[in-house]
C-alpha cells in the first residue's frame, strides 16, 4: 500500500479520492509517521437498495383518518363544544 505525505494529500486531495473509490487504497502520514488509511466504502448494489414504494396498494388510509376518534379525545381532554 502506497503512503503520502500529508502535504501531497493535501494538494492532490481530488485524484487521491478518486483512486481510493476505485479501491487503490493509500496511507497518508505525517513526519513519515503513518496516520489514517484511506479506503473505498463500500455501497449497496443495485439489487441491495431499498425500493421506494414497494408496499403501494397493500394499505388503505381511511378517508376521516384526521379525525378518527376524535370524539374520545375530547372527552379525554375536556374539551367543550
Amino acid at each position: 500500500m502506497r503512503t503520502i505525505n500529508i502535504h501531497e494529500a493535501k494538494t492532490q486531495l481530488s485524484r487521491l479520492v478518486d483512486e481510493a473509490a476505485k479501491g487503490e487504497s493509500f496511507i497518508i502520514a505525517k513526519a513519515g509517521k503513518p496516520l489514517v488509511q484511506v479506503t473505498a466504502l463500500s455501497a449497496p448494489t443495485a439489487g441491495e437498495a431499498k425500493r421506494l414504494g414497494f408496499m403501494a396498494g397493500c394499505f388503505h388510509t381511511p378517508d376521516d383518518f384526521d379525525c378518527m376518534g376524535q370524539e374520545e379525545i375530547e372527552r379525554l381532554f375536556g374539551v367543550d363544544e
